[in-house]
């Protein structure tokens, strides 16, 4: 096993940990630095696949945007008496069996697939060869000509959430 293959399943590992601690912890607090640990190992993860872009887009986008708003939601909120909202056993049991079956579906699902034949990998692993490095230039340059479109309608869509938002929080 290389040396990169133990950091990747070092960092998988830290992520499961994470999303384990958002699942079984009752306090909503330690759910959210959860959260927080959960997405530094995926930011970890899109950097061992050599995916620099998206771990920094990771960090900026998630880390640094919605869990922080997420912390400040659940701070400034007011409080309750109950320490947690709680569930019915019966929710309990069912939502552990459908996770297991769903787990079951898609584990069967991945190991009877053959990615390697697909052709968008061949032709990202051809291209992967001819390419630098980095992948930030490859994914700027598509940004801003072939998909500039969806870029300025994703932007303009944000600004109308962001003014929606100002605008709930500021009636009263």
């Amino acid at each position: 096993m290389s040396v990169t293959e133990i950091i990747f399943y070092a960092f998988a590992a830290l992520t499961i940990a994470g999303a384990l601690g958002i699942v079984l912890t009752k306090n909503i607090l330690y759910a959210a630095f959860s959260l927080l640990l959960t997405f530094l190992g995926v930011a970890a993860l899109y950097v061992v696949a050599g995916a620099d872009l998206l771990a920094v887009v990771q960090i900026m986008i998630y880390v640094g945007g919605v869990l922080v708003l997420m912390i400040f939601g659940v701070m400034l909120t007011s409080k309750t008496t109950d320490k947690y909202l709680p569930s019915p056993s019966h929710n309990r049991i069912a939502g552990a069996l459908a996770g297991l079956a769903l787990f079951g579906l898609f584990f069967t699902a991945i190991l009877k697939a053959s990615f390697s034949t697909l052709p968008w990998i061949t032709q990202a692993e051809q291209h992967s060869r001819t390419v630098s490095e980095s992948t930030i230039a490859g994914i700027g340059i598509n940004l801003m000509t072939d998909f500039v479109l969806p870029f300025e309608i994703a932007g303009i869509l944000l600004m109308v959430a962001l003014i929606g938002a100002a605008y709930i929080a500021g009636r009263k």
